[in-house]
């Protein structure tokens, strides 16, 4: 079962400050979280890639070429990469339906407990990448996904045909480049062989300071 970070999930519901919600809304995230928790069926796919670097702000990872400064950044000094996608699975995003035609107050709870969730799967599965880097004396860099900064999002394709992710864990991209089930993640996580701060998240390597959820 994933756990849920309640402060997390909050965070994505809008408080800011040290506000809190009342006792009704939170009762019904906690109801909302749980029936996610009954309901979701996580799952993965993370495959290891070569990583040229061709210019300050391009790189090369298997056979995509990637025009990013901010992942350039990311990347830079490192030997190699893995690719990584996680989703919860098709059911949160049918209770995120049945509630935004029933009760749209709990569509709303479901949305920002699935965001939650979805990145505490994501810390999970960075930290099985972690470990099996550690094993080669490998060291991560913060995993940074399509979207974020200018990195474009398109570059979800490339993830999805690179790991195969309908089959493997019957995650797809849409036209517009969104993932399906919307409740997914797509990352790229560089290797070095020499110690930094890694953070899981992702805010803290994101240059786009107005985004109404950065921390």
């Amino acid at each position: 079962m994933i756990a849920f970070d309640r402060d997390e999930a909050v965070r994505y519901l809008g408080y800011r400050g040290g506000a809190q919600p009342d006792g009704a809304v939170e009762q019904r995230l906690l109801h909302c979280a749980a029936r996610l928790q009954a309901t979701v069926q996580p799952r993965s796919v993370f495959r290891r890639f070569t990583l040229t670097q061709t210019g300050t702000d391009t790189l090369t990872i298997a056979d995509v070429t990637i025009h990013s400064s901010n992942l350039a950044r990311n990347l830079r000094g490192c030997t190699g990469v893995y690719l990584m996608a996680a989703t919860l699975g098709i059911g949160a995003d049918r209770l995120i339906a049945r509630a935004s035609a029933v009760r749209m107050s709990d569509a709303v709870l479901y949305q920002a407990a699935a965001a939650a969730m979805i990145e505490t799967y994501c810390d999970e599965v960075n930290d099985t990448i972690k470990a099996a880097a550690s094993r080669e004396g490998l060291f991560c860099r913060p995993r940074f996904s399509p979207g974020y900064g200018d990195f474009s999002i398109e570059h979800q394709r490339d993830f999805s045909r690179l790991l195969d992710t309908p089959r493997a864990i019957g995650l797809t991209v849409t036209e517009s480049c969104l993932l399906a089930p919307v409740k997914s993640v797509t990352a790229v996580i560089g290797l070095t062989d020499s110690p930094q701060p890694c953070h899981r998240k992702g805010c803290e390597e994101c240059d786009k300071i107005d985004c109404a959820f950065r921390r």
